[in-house]
């Protein structure tokens, strides 16, 4: 990946190298043939035209290698046969149009790839390994089976292994879709890319990090980009019918009349600039826009293919629910409140850095508690907490815990709902309630699908690694054409290339397990805010704000600018056409036929900059710029 963003850099400056060149030499020529000098002129125009002409054959070359026939064969004809018949302004305004277009798209793909630095974050790179009685930092590919390593509390497990420590506590949400973190016991497997939630702890490598399930996940994600097919640009569509009207009339008009001069004017007035302008402005436009609503889309193919998707398929954790969490009922077994239940855990619970206390801690303050500042505190890792709370013993974790330290009946358990989780809390030795955790689905998830539909996306699934119990239960009532449970991450590949039979496939996710399927789709979609390094780096889309209701504005914006740039195309073609008409019967020079084309080219370079004005109708509001 490393080399592919250095050769796209380094086709970027040579891009804007040519532009340059162009520029500056089109800029001398002129004042050249202003001040007398018409040979000298001619000369710099041509030694200006040369070298785009000549990187343009070796691209062309390229393309006809693979296959391919591009709208580049229209500017290589215009400007030759300027050259060869003697026109060299026309040759020489023809190479900056060119090359001014290709800087354009140059310049959308390495802003959304310079944005991304900041998100490919998570990968472990090092790890912690036991060495003669101390603790050395090695590299992952040092590691070998057998090495005890440690894995402290938020780090990524680095290869896959077994605990050692009596307890580990891991969030595998990432990996499997396991919303809520797992507490395994000593010999238990772990699988690398999973996050130690709970105390340090030791692991037994099992295997290499290149044979670990990270590893193979990552090759999955590359196995699947080698595999997906290339997004063509917009304007190569309309390449072959284009192309062979320009040669028709160019031909006509110089055997009509057999004056190649008008032959020549006709190329130039044909030259695509709006196609090679209009488009790639419209489009960087669009992706500018999109970005100010946390949208993220990296280049122009992503952004016209989001404008055509038919199937939508949605992770759970973290997507379609938040992913954290969160408290959905209070249940009292005793005299206290809800609000003292609430207060009093919350209270214990600062204290600590589980995943679920910090829940508990935050939907306190949520509500408005003051919290008392907890005193002689204890935590059993994996289990629970204990300490004092203005002068009262309390007791905050699992059912083991607080019945070890507290009188619990079995009726006083509340009925759980699929993927709920119990937080039992005592209070001065008697038990007062429990906390019913829950991944619960995100706040106008059901408006967002219908707003979906209406947008022409035809299909919407759910591809999970949960349960299907859990995944049931989350999908309840809401408007989806099929849920996918306990799947694997090369099993969410088959179901994006099999829906990709029916027509382009959205596929929205967040964890680790959600790469291979997000590189395998039309356009992947990571969820950016605190996804995976990995999901972002194999989508083609990053939400950059925790809000998948963002989805409908970035797919609006993307069918607007896409519109945009096709009205753009089709005006300016069509003045083209006329153009190439009146040049055909000698009404406009070469020269002329230059600057018609500069006036058709601003024209619809004005047209397609309405995409920055671009306002979805659901009413969310645009990120503040950081500029």
């Amino acid at each position: 990946m490393t080399n592919t963003r250095n050769d796209a850099a380094r086709n970027a400056r040579m891009k804007k190298a040519l532009f340059l060149a162009a520029a500056l030499g089109l800029v001398a020529g002129l004042a050249l043939y202003f001040t007398g000098q018409e040979g000298a002129s001619r000369l710099v125009w041509t030694i200006t035209v040369l070298p785009v002409l000549i990187a343009l054959c070796v691209d062309i070359l390229r393309s006809l290698m693979r296959g391919e026939v591009g709208l580049d064969i229209v500017a290589a004809l215009s400007m030759s046969t300027a050259l060869g018949f003697g026109e060299t302004l026309a040759a020489a305004v023809v190479a900056v149009m060119y090359t001014g277009g290709n800087v354009l798209e140059s310049f959308a793909e390495g802003r959304a790839r310079r944005d991304m630095h900041a998100l490919l974050s998570r990968v472990p790179r090092m790890a912690y390994r036991y060495a003669a009685g101390a603790l050395e930092d090695v590299p992952l590919d040092d590691i070998a089976p057998a090495d005890r390593l440690l894995i402290r509390q938020g780090d990524v497990v680095p290869v896959d292994g077994t605990v050692a420590s009596k307890t580990a506590y891991l969030d595998s949400s990432a990996l499997t879709g396991e919303s809520l973190p797992v507490r395994l016991a000593c010999e238990a497997e772990v699988m690398s890319g999973a996050t130690n939630a709970g105390e340090p702890f030791d692991l037994i490598a099992a295997r290499r990090a290149s044979q670990s399930t990270y590893a193979g996940i990552v090759r999955l994600v590359e196995q699947a980009q080698r595999s997906k097919a290339p997004m063509a640009r917009l304007a190569d569509r309309w390449s072959l019918g284009f192309l062979a009207v320009t040669v028709v009339i160019a031909l006509a008009a110089w055997g009509l009349t057999g004056d190649p001069i008008r032959a020549v004017a006709v190329l130039v007035v044909a030259t695509p600039c709006p196609l090679i302008l209009a488009v790639p402005v419209a489009l960087v436009a669009g992706l500018s826009r999109a970005a100010r609503f946390g949208v993220l889309i990296k280049g122009g193919g992503p952004l016209e293919a989001m404008a055509r998707i038919h199937t939508l398929i949605l992770d759970k954790t973290g997507t379609l629910t938040d992913g954290r969490p969160q408290i959905v009922s209070i249940h009292r077994s005793g005299d206290a409140s809800e609000e003292d239940i609430l207060r009093y855990a919350a209270s214990l619970d600062q204290a600590s850095k589980h995943p679920v206390a910090q829940a508990i801690v935050a939907a306190a303050k949520a509500r408005g508690m003051a919290l008392s500042v907890p005193s002689e505190v204890t935590e059993v890792a994996g289990s629970g907490v204990e300490g004092t709370v203005d002068g009262r013993k309390v007791v905050v974790g699992g059912n083991d815990l607080v019945a070890g330290r507290a009188a619990q009946a079995a009726e006083d358990m509340p009925a759980l709902e699929a993927g709920a989780v119990l937080v039992a809390v005592a209070i001065d030795g008697r038990l007062a309630g429990h906390l019913v955790m829950a991944d619960p689905l995100r706040l106008g998830t059901a408006s967002m699908l219908a707003g979906l539909r209406e947008q022409g996306v035809a299909r919407i699934l759910l591809a999970t690694g949960d349960r299907a119990a859990v995944a049931d239960h989350v999908t309840e009532g809401l408007d989806m054409d099929g849920v996918r449970a306990g799947l694997t991450p090369d099993q969410k590949v088959l179901l994006v290339l099999s829906e990709r039979q029916n027509g382009p496939v959205m596929m929205v996710g967040d964890g680790v397990n959600d790469a291979p399927a997000l590189a395998a789709a039309t356009v992947g979609v990571a969820m950016g805010a605190r996804g995976a390094a990995a999901s972002a780096e194999a989508a083609d889309v990053v939400l950059l704000v925790d809000r998948v209701d963002r989805l409908g504005p970035g797919i609006e914006i993307a069918r607007r600018s896409r519109h945009i740039a096709m009205e753009s195309v089709v005006v300016g073609i069509g003045l083209s056409v006329a153009g190439m008409i009146a040049a055909g019967f000698g009404y406009l020079t070469p020269v002329q036929g230059a600057v018609l084309q500069e006036v058709i080219d601003v024209a619809v370079i004005l047209n397609a900059l309405r995409a920055l004005r671009i306002v979805p109708k659901d009413g969310l509001s645009p990120q503040p710029s950081t500029d």
